[in-house]
C-alpha cells in the first residue's frame, strides 16, 4: 500500500479551474519569487497607465495604496498600514508601517532651516525617495481616501474599503469608519494583464480522512516517495491512499479504495481596462486561474453499492491568499479548494484500474462593457490506462473531484466543481460443464472523463462592474472517453 499512497492525487486539485475543452494555459517551472513594487508606464492612448502584475514583496509588509478623494494624481503607494479592522462595525485604524529613518547631519555641516537632513534640498522639491511615491502619500487619511491593504489584523482576506468618516486618533493610529468599494476606484482608467505563479508554501492544507500528505517545492525541489519523485520547482502535490466502503457480500480480497496523487502548478490571472471611452465602469476584467497539472491514480475493489445520490467523501481542504501587486495597489485573491472522493456502484463489480492524466486548464470569469460578464473555461486533458481489469456483471463509477473558487478580498468570484472520473461496466457470466470445470464469458469496458459545473458570482462586482442580477452558471459540461476494453472466455 505504501507504493499505492504515492499514486493519486486528485485531479480535482485542478479543479480550480479544470473546465472544458481547448487550452489556455502557459508551463510554469518556478514559485513565485520577490518583485520590487509594480513600475507603472503610460499606455498607448495617452490617457491611462499600464500597470505591471507581479507578486508582491515577500519577506517584508507590503504597504497599502490610498487614492485620495482630493482627485489630485493617482493612486499612491504608501507606508501606512492597517492596524486593525472590526468588519462588523466597519471601524478601522491607520498607521504608519513604520517610521522612516531620520540620519544625522554630517560633521561640521549643519542641515539647515527648512532643509531636508539627507539631501540638502527643500522639502518642498515635490521629489519622492520613492519611485511611485507623492509627497502626500503618507498624510493621514481624510474622508473620500480608498485605502487597499494586504491581509491585516482582522481583515485576513485583505481590505478594500473608502472612508467615511474620521473617529480621530489613538495610541495606535487613526481611527476611521469605512464602507465597502471596488476596484474601479483605486484602479481609476488604468489597464493591467498578467499572471502571477501561486507559490505552494503559502497554501495551508487541513486533511479531513487518514492517508492524505502534502509536499511542495520551491528551493532545489523537494525529492519523496519509493520512487524517488522529484518535484518540479512551483509545484505542489497531494497524495492520498483512502478506503471507501466495501460491498458487504464481496471478499477481503475485493477491498474497495483509491489512491494516488495530483501535482499542480497555479497560477492567478488578472486583468483589468478602466479606459472606459465615456461608458460607467471599467471597458474590460477578468479574474481566474490556470496552471499545468499532472496525476496517476487508482480505483479497485468491489465499491459498496450506491442509494440515492452518489456518496461524496471531502478528504482535503487547502487555501491560499496570494498578493498580487497591480501597479501600486496591493490586490488579494482568495483561493479555495475541497477535494472529495465521489463514488456510484451497484455493488458488483469489481475493479481494478490505474491511468495517468496529464494537462492544462483555465477557469474564470470574463467582463466587457455592453456584454456583461461571461464565463471562461478551457483544458486539454490526455489519459493513459496503465492496467485494467473488471469482473462480473454490473457498473460503477469512481471521481476524485474539488469544489473550488475564486475570488478578491474575501468575496467569492468564480465557482467551479471539477471531477475527473473512471466509470467501469461489464457483462460477464459464469458457467459450468458436466465435468465440473467452471468458465466465465464475457466482456467489459471503462471508460475516463470529467464532469464540470459551476458559477459566476455576485461579488465580480469588485471590479466596478454592474451587478449580477442572478448567479451566472458555467453551464453543465460532460465530456468521455474510451479508455480500454477487454474479453472473457470465447
Amino acid at each position: 500500500m505504501r507504493t499505492l499512497a504515492r499514486r493519486l492525487l486528485i485531479p480535482g486539485l485542478t479543479a480550480l479551474a479544470l473546465t472544458t475543452t481547448g487550452c489556455g494555459s502557459t508551463p510554469h517551472t518556478g514559485a513565485a519569487e520577490p518583485a520590487a513594487p509594480a513600475a507603472v508606464t503610460p499606455s498607448s492612448d495617452g490617457t491611462s497607465q499600464q500597470l505591471d502584475v507581479a507578486a508582491a514583496p515577500q519577506g517584508t509588509p507590503t504597504p497599502a495604496a490610498v487614492a485620495r478623494a482630493d482627485g489630485k494624481g493617482r493612486t499612491e503607494q504608501s507606508t501606512l498600514k492597517v492596524a486593525s479592522y472590526d468588519k462588523a462595525s466597519g471601524r478601522a485604524v491607520i498607521a504608519k508601517s513604520a517610521p522612516e529613518p531620520v540620519r544625522p547631519p554630517s560633521p561640521g555641516k549643519s542641515s539647515g532651516a527648512g532643509k531636508a537632513p539627507e539631501t540638502g534640498k527643500s522639502p518642498e522639491a515635490g521629489k519622492s525617495p520613492e519611485t511611485g511615491k507623492s509627497p502626500d502619500a503618507d498624510k493621514p487619511v481624510a474622508v473620500g481616501d480608498v485605502i487597499a491593504s494586504a491581509p491585516a489584523p482582522g481583515a485576513p482576506a485583505g481590505l478594500l474599503a473608502k472612508v467615511t468618516e474620521v473617529v480621530g486618533k489613538t495610541d495606535k493610529g487613526t481611527e476611521v469608519k469605512t464602507a465597502s468599494t471596488t476596484l474601479a476606484a483605486v484602479l481609476g482608467d488604468d489597464k493591467a494583464d498578467g499572471k502571477v505563479p501561486v507559490d505552494p508554501a503559502a497554501v495551508t492544507v487541513e486533511p479531513l480522512t487518514k492517508g492524505v500528505t502534502f509536499s511542495w517545492a520551491k528551493g532545489p525541489g523537494l525529492t519523496f516517495g519509493p520512487e524517488g519523485a522529484k518535484l518540479p520547482l512551483g509545484n505542489l502535490r497531494l497524495d492520498v491512499n483512502a478506503s471507501i466502503d466495501t460491498a458487504k457480500d464481496a471478499p477481503a480480497s475485493a477491498g474497495a479504495s483509491v489512491s494516488g496523487f495530483v501535482q499542480l502548478a497555479p497560477q492567478v490571472e488578472f486583468a483589468y481596462d478602466g479606459s472606459t471611452g465615456g461608458v460607467p465602469g471599467p471597458r474590460g476584467a477578468f479574474l481566474g486561474m490556470s496552471g499545468d497539472w499532472s496525476s496517476q491514480w487508482k480505483l479497485q475493489g468491489r465499491a459498496a453499492a450506491s442509494t440515492g445520490a452518489p456518496k461524496r467523501i471531502p478528504f482535503a481542504k487547502l487555501h491560499s491568499s496570494p498578493v498580487i501587486q497591480v501597479g501600486p495597489v496591493p490586490v488579494v485573491v482568495n483561493l479555495n479548494l475541497t477535494c472529495y472522493i465521489q463514488v456510484e456502484a451497484d455493488g458488483r463489480v469489481t475493479l481494478d484500474v490505474q491511468q495517468d492524466v496529464k494537462g492544462d486548464f483555465k477557469v474564470g470569469g470574463s467582463y466587457a462593457a455592453g456584454k456583461g460578464w461571461t464565463p471562461v473555461s478551457a483544458s486539454n486533458v490526455k489519459s493513459t490506462p496503465v492496467r485494467a481489469s473488471v469482473t462480473a456483471t454490473g457498473k460503477v463509477k469512481g471521481a476524485l473531484g474539488a469544489e473550488a473558487s475564486v475570488g478578491l478580498y474575501g468575496a467569492v468570484g468564480v465557482t467551479a466543481d471539477f471531477a475527473p472520473y473512471l466509470r467501469g461496466e461489464g457483462e460477464i457470466k459464469a458457467a459450468a460443464s458436466s465435468d465440473g470445470k467452471t468458465s466465465l464469458e464475457g466482456a467489459w469496458a471503462l471508460y475516463g472523463g470529467f464532469d464540470l459545473s459551476g458559477n459566476l458570482q455576485l461579488q465580480l462586482s469588485l471590479f466596478g462592474t454592474p451587478l449580477f442580477e442572478r448567479k451566472i452558471p458555467l453551464g453543465t459540461l460532460n465530456r468521455e472517453w474510451a479508455l480500454t476494453t477487454g474479453h472473457v472466455g470465447r
